[in-house]
């Protein structure tokens, strides 16, 4: 939901509506923000924009962000404007929607403004399994920073104790796992990348040949590579190898026959609604399949830890391998692990509970004063991290440069 900033009230005044202003930097974030305010109170309003940024959506991305929600539009707007937005909108809240430098950075300039501040929302937009104090020391100003299951609840709280942060952890039904309706006909196997994981070129090329080999043992079955993001546009998390142009290479290498892939960006929803299978080797998508219903593969071929972000799927019974995946031989995932993670019961969901109590204080200046916790990596890291917000274009020109610097140094 967007909406316009309200007419002038007297001065001291403040709306009877609450007021949220959601702030995303990446396509990611931006669907987890569009989908979390659709479950505001009735009667909140809300306002969403997109801080530029060296990762900022491309029109297309924010267009399948916010696909399926409320949410008709985000003006992609400079840092440097954001005092003026809260000066004309009044926040009671603001979502911050962001990657952990991003969100310490909105902080600052939201404190550093003076006068009554708003409750300072923020949270992570999949799984967090295992928890990380990385993730709390970036959000310690937080009043509260949601997350998606009880598991997760539990493992941040632990670590907000020790790190002696004030803000308190909310759960959240992760918003996106409401299926669209299935088609009539399902033929796709659809592969969800991840930027991350896993790193190595050569694991990565593996993938896309075992959905080939897919293709040609099972013409009945469609593959079909859901991008993040084309090879040219921004997401989260930096891709250092790009499926769409290893696809290319193998292609031309001749170890793949043109056409056996289909690479495809949009909504994840709409794909799985087509789909007879799925597999990642670790995606939050992994939990959209299994809304949907589609059996699926989580690929153990890399490893099950925390640097694969899969240790989750543990005990799930969706592990497999690559050659499961050339046998399209799917699973279904074990009822009582999807109840202890992410599809616990939506009456469990206390987030807009603990928002609600929050927003109430702060309009009687009860709010604590909030915890800002040392930066990681130490000042330098938090003054790059700032320019790299504030001018992300002087920052892209000062990373060409190095980068020359690096392949002259190695030439």
């Amino acid at each position: 939901m967007t909406v316009s900033p309200s007419t002038e009230l007297p001065s001291g005044a403040r709306p009877s509506t609450v007021r949220v202003l959601a702030l995303a930097d990446s396509d990611s974030y931006l669907k987890w923000a569009a989908c979390l305010l659709d479950a505001l109170p009735p009667g909140w309003t809300a306002r969403t924009a997109v801080v530029r940024s060296p990762i900022t959506p491309s029109a297309d991305q924010i267009r399948a962000a916010l696909n399926g929600s409320m949410t008709a539009e985000a003006e992609v707007l400079p840092a440097r404007r954001l005092r003026r937005v809260l000066a004309e909108y009044e926040p009671d809240v603001v979502l911050l929607a962001c990657t952990g430098p991003v969100v310490e950075t909105l902080t600052g300039i939201i404190l550093g403004r003076g006068g009554p501040r708003p409750v300072l929302v923020s949270g992570l937009p999949g799984i967090s399994v295992p928890a990380s104090e990385r993730a709390w020391l970036f959000r310690s100003a937080a009043d509260l920073f949601i997350v998606h299951s009880h598991r997760e609840v539990a493992e941040f709280t632990e670590i907000a104790r020790g790190l002696g942060v004030r803000g308190t952890v909310g759960r959240a039904r992760l918003p996106f796992l409401d299926p669209a309706p299935p088609k009539a006909r399902r033929d796709r196997v659809v592969f969800a990348t991840q930027a991350k994981v896993p790193v190595a070129r050569g694991e990565r090329r593996r993938v896309l040949l075992a959905l080939a080999a897919l293709a040609e043992r099972r013409p009945d079955l469609r593959p079909v590579v859901k991008l993040r993001a084309w090879a040219d546009e921004q997401q989260t998390h930096r891709e250092l190898h790009h499926y769409e142009l290893l696809w290319r290479e193998l292609v031309a290498e001749g170890a793949a026959r043109s056409g056996a892939l289909t690479f495809d960006t949009g909504p994840m929803r709409e794909h799985l609604s087509h789909a007879a299978g799925f597999v990642t080797v670790s995606s939050t998508a992994a939990l959209e399949a299994i809304a949907a219903q589609v059996p699926l593969l989580v690929l153990s071929d890399f490893g099950v830890n925390a640097e694969m972000i899969n240790l989750v799927f543990e005990g799930s019974g969706c592990l497999g391998t690559l050659a499961d995946l050339e046998a399209a031989d799917f699973r279904t995932p074990d009822q009582s692990w999807c109840a202890a993670n992410y599809f616990h019961d939506p009456v469990d969901d206390d987030w807009t509970a603990h928002l609600s109590g929050l927003v109430a204080q702060a309009r009687t200046g009860a709010l604590p004063v909030p915890v800002r916790l040392p930066y990681p990596g130490g000042a330098r890291a938090r003054r790059r991290a700032r320019m790299r917000l504030e001018a992300p274009a002087a920052m892209e020109v000062i990373s060409a440069v190095r980068q020359a610097r690096q392949r002259a140094l190695k030439a």
